[in-house]
């Protein structure tokens, strides 16, 4: 079982482990408390306290499951497991694992892990996304912390067949799938290219709030997408721009992977992990700023056979790093194996 958090992400990896042939029951805590969370003013409050003031609530979510028969128990994200909660859940000798791909040593989301941080003594496994969170989720007294990568979902993200049924507003010059985030400088990156004549679809929510929304409204085509609408506007641009989020200090995101799996061209922000998972120019390309970003666009819309070139090699370097779901859950569960028999 899990803590969904009615997240695609989170669904995806549930059924990628059914996939792999695991029975798989999803409990959502958030539903759980959804009539303390569905307000503008509660939901605020609740995020922005840790979840402190919902850990009763979360200890009656817990009760309410039955355990009887369960292997393991895993908490996808976790903000809302607080301490006695786990302390509740060791009590059941279930090997627990956490899976969060969010940054909850790092800041950026004030007091929203909270509750979550106090409760890593007690978990058998943590899973996190940066090596950075190791040691400081070590030191918060975490036992067993392992650094993974994000991932794609081999179904979910699987490439339309034929290209000619991708529904003709899905296809770009270039396109940036993603949502509008205060100080991050998004806005302002795709303002310059688009200052400099390069035609950018633009898909995802706040973008409205942008100061910048009076120059990017005759490029913003809608709010964010899922399903097989995401999958067409990352396989029908010529071009996909794959940005990092400063606060969450990413060096990759889901997107590195989705894009090349998918068949697009991932044009993203030059990191060390990016060069190591991807030959530049080859594979993907990378930029260090947005003079370059604009330079690479112009070239590839104009050598489009480069374009397809890179896209095969993306894609086929991303089935060779076995980054899917299936592949990372598979890991998770060796791992927890190790642990529990030790």
């Amino acid at each position: 079982m899990g803590d969904s958090n009615a997240n695609t992400t989170s669904y995806h990896r549930f059924k990628a482990l059914e996939r792999i042939g695991h029975c798989v029951v999803v409990h959502d805590p958030f539903l759980f408390c959804k009539k303390y969370l569905i307000s503008f003013l509660g939901g605020r409050f609740h995020y922005r306290t840790g979840y402190h003031f919902l850990q009763s609530r979360i200890i009656q979510f817990l009760k309410f499951i039955n355990f009887l028969d369960v292997d393991v128990i895993w908490i996808n994200g976790g903000e809302l497991f607080g301490k006695n909660a786990l302390q509740y859940i060791r009590n059941l000798n279930i090997p627990t694992i956490l899976y969060n791909n969010d940054d909850p040593t790092g800041g950026r989301d004030g007091m929203r892990f909270h509750s979550l941080l106090s409760s890593l003594p007690y978990f058998d496994l943590c899973v996190v996304m940066r090596q950075l969170n190791i040691a400081e989720f070590e030191s918060r007294g975490a036992k067993n912390v392992i650094r993974l990568t994000m991932s794609y979902d081999e179904v979910a993200h699987k490439c339309y067949e034929n290209f000619n049924d991708i529904p003709q507003k899905y296809i770009s010059d270039v396109c940036f799938v993603g949502t509008w985030m205060k100080n991050e400088g998004r806005d302002i990156f795709l303002k310059a290219l688009i200052d400099k004549g390069i035609n950018i679809s633009i898909w995802g929510d706040r973008w409205e709030k942008s100061p910048h929304f009076k120059t990017l409204k005759k490029y913003y085509k809608g709010p964010s997408i899922g399903g097989k609408d995401y999958v067409a506007a990352i396989q029908g641009a010529k071009i996909c721009i794959g940005m990092l989020s400063k606060g969450n200090r990413d060096t990759h995101t889901t997107r590195s992977f989705e894009i090349p799996y998918i068949g697009g061209l991932l044009c993203a922000e030059r990191t060390s992990e990016h060069l190591e998972m991807f030959k530049d120019k080859e594979e993907a390309f990378f930029w260090d700023n947005a003079d370059e970003c604009i330079s690479i666009c112009k070239y590839l819309l104009s050598n489009l056979h480069t374009v397809e070139q890179v896209k095969l090699a993306g894609h086929k370097k991303i089935l060779e790093l076995k980054v899917g779901n299936e592949d990372i859950c598979k890991k998770i569960l060796k791992e927890l194996s190790l642990i529990t028999h030790a």
